[in-house]
C-alpha cells in the first residue's frame, strides 16, 4: 500500500490478493480483481476541509471494514458481509471544524463495482452523515440509490446503513447498527422486494492486550434480493459469536471466535447435510506493518 498527502493533494493506492479479493472482486476483469484501493482526491478550499475524491475507494457503507484487525471481532458480519466493503466512483466531503461533522455526497459506478455491469448506463448515488458530538459518541447514516442491473432490466435499489458507536468507559463499549434496503420487484414496477438486519456488538478489554468481543445479529431477506437459497421463504437467520484477542505484540494479534448461526429453515449445510443451524471455530494471527 502507498499513500500521499500534501496540502491540498492525497493519494491512495494499495494492491491485494487472497480470498478477499477472490471472494468480492469476483466480477471485476482482468487486473482490476488485485486493486483494493486507488483513488486521488484534491481539497477545494483553502480554509475549510472540503475535498473531492475519485477512483477505487473503501465502502461508505458500514462500520466493519475489509481490515481484520480494525474489527471488534475476528469475521465480519451477515450485513457487512452482504453490503460494499468497496466503491467506485467520486465523493465531495466536508468535515466542519471542530471534528464534530463529516458530510459527504457520491456518485458511485454501482452496489460494489469497479466497473459497471454490461448495458448498465445509470449512475447510482449515496450519502454519508457522521456526527461526533464527543470522543465517545459516534453515530452515522449512509445511503445507496441506484440499479445494479442492465438498463434493460432495470430495478432500483434503495438501502440505508444507521450505526452508533458508544464508548462507555475506558474498557468497555457498545456498537448497535441496523440496515435496511428496497428493491423493485421488476422494471418499472411500484411493488419492492425488502431486506433488513440488525446487528449488536459489545466489546469488553479488560487490560490493552486482552479484548473480549460478543455480537448478536439478525438478517431477514426473504425475496433474495441480497442472499440467494434452496428454501422458498428465503434467508432468516440468527447469528451469535464470542470473540477474544490477545496483542501479542504492537503489530501482532492472536485472535479466536466461537460462531453460531440458526434458522428455522434448512438453509445451512452440516455433514453435507441441510441444517437449521451451522456452528465455526475460527482463529488468525494478524500482523501488520
Amino acid at each position: 500500500k502507498a499513500a500521499y498527502q500534501k496540502g491540498s493533494v492525497r493519494a491512495n493506492l494499495a494492491l491485494a490478493a487472497g480470498t478477499y479479493m477472490n471472494a468480492n472482486y469476483a466480477a471485476e476483469p482482468g487486473v482490476l480483481k488485485n486493486i483494493y484501493e486507488a483513488n486521488a482526491g484534491i481539497k477545494i478550499s483553502k480554509r475549510k476541509e472540503l475535498w473531492i475524491d475519485l477512483g477505487i475507494m473503501p465502502s461508505h457503507i458500514g462500520f466493519e471494514s475489509a481490515i481484520g484487525k480494525d474489527c471488534e471481532t475476528l469475521t465480519r458480519s451477515i450485513l457487512a458481509d452482504n453490503s460494499p466493503y468497496f466503491e467506485t466512483g467520486a465523493k465531495v466531503s466536508y468535515s466542519s471544524d471542530n471534528g464534530h461533522w463529516f458530510i459527504s455526497g457520491l456518485v458511485l459506478n454501482g452496489w460494489q463495482r469497479i466497473q459497471r455491469p454490461d448495458g448498465n448506463n445509470t449512475p447510482a448515488f449515496g450519502h454519508q452523515v457522521t456526527f461526533k458530538p464527543n470522543s465517545a459518541i459516534t453515530l452515522n447514516s449512509s445511503s445507496f440509490i441506484g440499479n445494479d442491473k442492465p438498463d434493460s432490466a432495470k430495478q432500483m435499489r434503495y438501502f440505508h446503513n444507521f450505526y452508533g458507536i458508544f464508548q462507555l468507559s475506558d474498557k468497555f463499549g457498545i456498537t448497535a447498527g441496523f440496515d435496511i434496503g428496497a428493491e423493485q420487484k421488476a422494471k418499472g414496477s411500484d411493488d419492492y422486494n425488502t431486506w433488513y438486519a440488525p446487528i449488536v456488538i459489545a466489546a469488553f478489554s479488560p487490560t490493552p492486550k486482552h479484548n473480549i468481543a460478543a455480537r448478536a445479529e439478525y438478517y431477514c431477506d426473504k425475496k433474495f434480493v441480497i442472499i440467494a437459497t434452496d428454501s422458498p421463504n428465503g434467508f432468516k437467520a440468527w447469528g451469535y459469536s464470542l470473540n477474544y484477542d490477545f496483542l501479542i505484540l504492537d503489530n501482532v494479534m492472536w485472535r479466536i471466535e466461537g460462531r453460531r448461526f440458526s434458522s428455522k429453515e434448512q438453509i445451512f449445510t452440516k455433514d453435507t447435510k441441510p441444517s437449521n443451524n451451522n456452528f465455526v471455530l475460527t482463529t488468525s494471527l494478524a500482523i501488520s506493518f
